[in-house]
């Protein structure tokens, strides 16, 4: 198999940039990203092992699919969405390219897919609101490329 995808419930989170102490000590903000990371990189490796897959040296592509649950602000009393309500999530949710370095880094640490982040060599994403019904998530595809 040369992709595997695997899924996380729940609002996506981005990893938040690093901070320096004034002592020049570098860490990152927050408590809520390390527990997402870790469920992310055991849904990885969980994932990868089912398909066979051992860590490789060789390129990677990966799929991001972040879907938000809508602020009761942007539903009607009837449940249904405003017509003014933006189409897509935007500040609140993050950064596209901080919920990707989350998945990155995650996957580098569980192991079993890539030794570093730096043979990804090809990423997509997109953020939306989940529809009605619809449970907020996150959904990651991994794909083997050819050298």
């Amino acid at each position: 198999m040369d992709a595997i995808t695997f899924e996380i419930p729940g609002t996506p989170i981005p990893q938040p940039r690093a901070r320096a102490t004034r002592g020049g000590r570098m860490y990152t903000p927050g408590t809520r990203v390390g527990p997402y990371k870790q469920a992310i990189g055991l849904a990885a490796l969980s994932r990868a092992r089912r398909a066979g897959w051992d860590t490789t040296t060789g390129p990677h592509g990966v799929e991001i699919e972040a879907v938000f649950a809508r602020p009761p602000s942007h539903l009607a009393k009837d449940g249904s969405v405003r017509e003014s309500a933006p189409a897509f999530p935007g500040r609140n949710c993050g950064d596209l390219d901080n919920l990707e370095k989350a998945v990155w880094d995650a996957v580098t640490v569980a192991g079993g897919v890539w030794q570093d982040d730096t043979q990804v060599v090809r990423n997509g994403g997109w953020k939306r609101y989940a529809a009605p019904g619809e449970a907020p998530r996150l959904v990651v595809t991994i794909r083997r490329l050819s050298t």
